[in-house]
């Protein structure tokens, strides 16, 4: 018998065995966001201002609308360059979740501390694509699977990823997000 063949419910099971006997983070409801990321060796600085006449977030009620943002290296460079001709998957995926490092340091900026999120409600996740890309969701989730390893089931969220022909800057993604936060 091999892992494949392990009904699908035991593998689960399984999986999380393996990852207590082998020392392996798991995110526990009392973990904060902020905990979680220090774990996760991810940084937050402090997010730039605008270069146009728009602001970063804007609050009304319970929900935080956060403008789009593109992807940065850590040195604060620009990730270009359009998916099925300059950058697989993987760099796209990895553009992706820069991105959400950008966004989660700005709720922080927003809000103060991340744990008042209540849940990212809906993402919009633009790939600047050639004509005949079609993974447009294997590349957001890098923004996705990121909100969930730091937010848990709150990072869960609805969505859409979508081709443009082109984006600001020849920018890899960008990606915008309505947030739901705690009073």
């Amino acid at each position: 018998m091999n892992f494949f063949t392990i009904p699908y419910v035991n593998r689960k099971y399984t999986c999380l065995l393996i990852a207590v006997l082998f020392g392996a983070t798991v995110l526990s409801a009392q973990q904060s966001p902020e905990q979680r990321l220090l774990e996760l060796g991810i940084e937050l600085k402090e997010p730039s201002e605008p270069v146009a006449n728009y602001v970063n977030a804007v609050r009304t009620g319970k929900l935080v609308f956060l403008a789009g943002k593109g992807p940065r290296t850590p040195e604060g460079d620009l990730i270009t360059g359009k998916l099925g001709k300059d950058l697989s998957v993987e760099q796209g995926y990895d553009a992706a979740r820069a991105v959400a490092i950008l966004q989660l340091a700005v709720l922080k900026s927003e809000l103060g501390d991340l744990s008042r999120v209540k849940r990212i409600v809906k993402v919009l996740g633009m790939v600047n694509a050639t004509e005949d890309f079609t993974d447009h969701p294997e590349v957001i989730n890098g923004f996705s699977d990121l909100m969930v390893e730091v937010l848990g089931e709150k990072g869960k969220h609805a969505r859409a990823a979508v081709g443009m022909g082109s984006l600001p800057r020849n920018i890899a993604v960008e990606i915008e997000l309505i947030v739901e936060v705690e009073d």
